[in-house]
């Protein structure tokens, strides 16, 4: 066989792969994994082959290092080196979960894509649980934690808390929003836009997109090597991701409908108590500005207030007119994608 490496940046990459058809993608995103990347990689590929032998299309492993500093990217260039079924994408620095993911699902050729950590405490055995809810027609599958094995009040609490809330904003009744587990139709996944910390949020904005979801338990084993990425700071942050995907649920097309009703209000407001201040000044020819100052000045800042909120609203509708028009810049940069070649592929 001829060893070739090729690297790409483009997305919408084609579905053929050695002639035949992907049918599934697994994205582990990795980020000081070391200790942990040739014992995952050696399980999934047992699990996945397993899978294939049962006649099941073929697959891909889309590994993505997020600005690794150990050894972690040296370990997937020499399993990518052994194993075309690797894909291998190098980030230029450290961009974050969210945006790993987003570069491996930009890259994932299959027609399901499977999202996991890459610390091991996905246990890929439970892979095929993904892929039979997505069989049954599910766009979404999300993995649930049922029973957790971390600390009972810095993590367990809060999540369950973070849990419930983002349930109850966003409308789609999942356990845990919280986990990377998770499975997607390819179409449903690469039409949401990923930045920030939004990853855990992907079942509530594909909902908006008019996805079916659904959730399978997972196991939730000690990680066994290397170090914690998450920690209980992480999860006060979900505070202000709720607020965020809750106005994007809800407004995310219509902003000017959020910002135009509290303008309104302001001004509509404003303008009341002025038009009585007048009145009351026509009347009685008082000093109105020195016997009524809190409400002339009330006034005043409603009004100011409510044309800002106005402003603000035709701005939005502005800035969602330009995201529908042009491309979308991807949250991250690609050093390097490789993958082996095999020359039966450069035959084609």
């Amino acid at each position: 066989m001829a060893v070739d490496y090729f690297a790409t940046r483009e997305t919408g990459l084609s579905l053929a792969y050695h002639g035949r058809v992907l049918k599934y993608s697994i994205v582990v995103p990795f980020h000081n994994e070391e200790e942990n990347v040739t014992a995952l990689y050696d399980r999934l590929k047992a699990v996945m082959e397993n899978v294939m032998a049962e006649g099941r299309d073929t697959f891909e492993l889309v590994f993505v290092d997020d600005g690794s500093r150990d050894r972690t990217y040296r370990l997937l260039e020499e399993i990518a080196a052994v194993d075309s079924r690797v894909m291998v994408i190098k980030l230029r620095r450290n961009f974050g979960q969210t945006s790993a993911l987003a570069a491996g699902f930009d890259h994932a050729q299959g027609e399901y894509v499977i999202a996991m950590d890459g610390d091991l405490q996905h246990d890929p055995l439970e892979v095929p649980l993904f892929m039979a809810k997505l069989e049954e027609g599910y766009d979404v599958v999300s993995g649930w934690r049922s029973e957790r094995g971390d600390n009972f009040l810095l993590r367990r609490i809060p999540s369950a808390l973070a849990n419930a809330l983002m349930a109850a904003l966003s409308g789609v009744p999942i356990h845990d929003f919280g986990t990377t587990f998770k499975a997607y139709r390819r179409d449903i996944i690469q039409s949401i836009p990923l930045y920030g910390e939004m990853h855990r949020f992907i079942p509530a904005l594909a909902s908006w997109y008019g996805a079916s979801i659904c959730e399978v338990p997972i196991s939730n084993p000690k990680r066994v090597a290397g170090k914690s990425h998450y920690g209980i700071s992480r999860t006060f942050r979900v505070v202000f991701d709720l607020l965020t995907i809750r106005f994007l649920l809800k407004y995310m097309t219509r902003p000017l409908h959020f910002f135009g009703s509290i303008g309104a209000v302001g001004m509509v407001s404003g303008g009341a108590i002025a038009t009585w201040l007048l009145l009351l000044k026509l009347i009685t020819h008082g000093d109105v500005h020195t016997d009524h100052a809190p409400l002339f000045s009330l006034s005043s800042v409603l009004i100011l207030g409510g044309i800002q909120m106005m402003g603000i609203g035709l701005l939005g509708e502005l800035q969602v007119r330009h995201f529908h028009s042009s491309d979308r810049r991807a949250p991250y940069a690609v050093d390097r994608v490789l993958r082996l070649r095999s020359e039966e592929t450069l035959l084609h």
